[in-house]
């Protein structure tokens, strides 16, 4: 009897352990199913929309020195700028075509207000006013180029912002950094900008570029700036317009775009389909300069840092080269490399196939910081969707083999 009972219980454990396994989890999470108050797929969707073709390139080429560029059949010959270091890309795709020590650390000079017009931009509205106050104009570098800003003045944001671009005023931007949390904070703010757009060669000393310590950028860096730039009506506008009016107290004064691609000002022939951008130099930096154009359904960005040759008016004529290749060799060259941040969307499509397919899986499963959905990841996520069946059968299994041992025992021994 007792060896009856007890396979009888061996039994019944075993049919409920086959019941427990059988049944639905209704507590378990699904980690491949995003939560149902924030679908990623389409309503209907079944499977992931297929992303637009993206071409593959190298990050590392733009590393290497001399000019890269990979040419195609009936491709033009790519210019030999003077520059120390220079690049052309597609502002929309952010496809690198061409460029020459992209990396390469150099004093920005006035470019560096690309990033902080990035920066502060979305800060404050254009027609807010301000009234500025002396310590606002303390510690402007000396040679400063300057817009004429006055103490005690009240001036909108949208003449403060012309007088950054337009006349690159270094009083007009100290009066936006204090605006936007002062100096040194308004440094921290540009480099945490710069950082998330995958701008990884510059450091921030002095937001309105002037020379100083330690700062610097890259043609390469530069060139993004320009691009994140282009992309903002607001900035757009700032940037593009030639001649505005400056405000002094009863009466204003004219300014004009120091940008001689803009004007055409000092024999400098204005570039067709010019959008603007930033223009720089001090005694350190030389000449720098970034500039963007539109033709047809393209637009290009270059930036070009210190020519070496053909004076003061050299960095205008080598970005027109760079301009005019660029449009010409549209179809005809593989890219370089990618103004794209590895961190975004855009910038993860651009990396190579399996990390694309990674980038996708993880957008899928619920977004940024899920884990990778390569092979290895793929099975451990089938491993852990539901519960194992290995434990309970050797249970169950075990419990049987109990019994029947227990019964073979009772067998051998003598009944009094």
């Amino acid at each position: 009897m007792i060896v009856t009972s007890a396979l009888r219980l061996a039994a019944a454990g075993s049919a409920a352990m086959l019941l427990v396994l059988s049944a639905p989890v209704t507590g378990a999470a699904t980690p491949s199913r995003p939560p149902a108050a924030a679908p990623l797929l389409a309503t209907g969707s079944a499977t992931e929309p297929t992303p637009p073709a993206r071409r593959f390139v190298d990050p590392a080429r733009l590393d290497r020195p001399g000019t890269q560029v990979q040419p195609l059949a009936g491709a033009p010959a790519v210019p030999s700028p003077s520059a120390l270091s220079w690049v052309v890309a597609d502002a929309d795709t952010g496809e690198v075509l061409a460029a020459r020590a992209a990396h390469r650390k150099l004093p920005p000079a006035s470019t560096l207000k690309t990033l902080f017009a990035l920066t502060a931009l979305p800060q404050h509205e254009a027609s807010e006013r301000h009234t500025v106050a002396d310590e606002e104009l303390t510690g402007i570098g000396e040679g400063s180029s300057l817009v004429g800003v006055k103490e005690g003045y009240t001036y909108r944001v949208s003449d403060l912002w012309n007088g950054v671009f337009l006349s690159s005023g270094n009083d007009a931007v100290h009066v936006l950094a204090s605006m936007s949390g002062g100096w040194e904070s308004m440094a921290r703010q540009m480099q945490e900008k710069a950082r998330s757009l995958g701008a990884l060669d510059t450091h921030v000393v002095s937001p309105d570029g002037y020379d100083a310590s330690g700062q610097v950028s890259s043609a390469y860096d530069l060139a993004v700036f320009g691009r994140a730039g282009v992309r903002d009506p607001e900035f757009i506008r700032y940037c593009s317009t030639a001649y505005a009016d400056f405000p002094a107290g009863s009466w204003s004064y004219g300014i004009a775009n120091t940008n001689r691609l803009l004007t055409g000002a000092d024999g400098v022939g204005r570039y067709p389909g010019l959008i603007g951008v930033k223009n720089g130099y001090t005694s350190n930096a030389g000449n720098t300069l970034v500039a963007a154009a539109r033709r047809g359904d393209r637009t290009l960005v270059v930036s070009v840092m210190n020519p070496q040759s053909g004076g003061g008016l050299a960095v205008y004529e080598e970005a027109r080269e760079l301009l005019d290749w660029g449009f010409e060799a549209a179809g005809r060259v593989r890219p370089v490399g990618s103004l794209l941040p590895p961190t975004s969307p855009e910038g993860r499509a651009e990396t190579k196939e399996a990390g694309a397919a990674d980038a996708r899986a993880v957008s899928v499963r619920g977004g940024a910081g899920a884990p990778a959905a390569g092979p290895a990841r793929a099975g451990a996520i089938a491993e852990t969707g539901g519960p194992s069946v290995a434990l309970p059968l050797s249970l169950v299994g075990s419990a049987c083999a109990a019994a029947l041992v227990l019964w073979a025992w009772r067998r051998r021994v003598p009944r009094p």
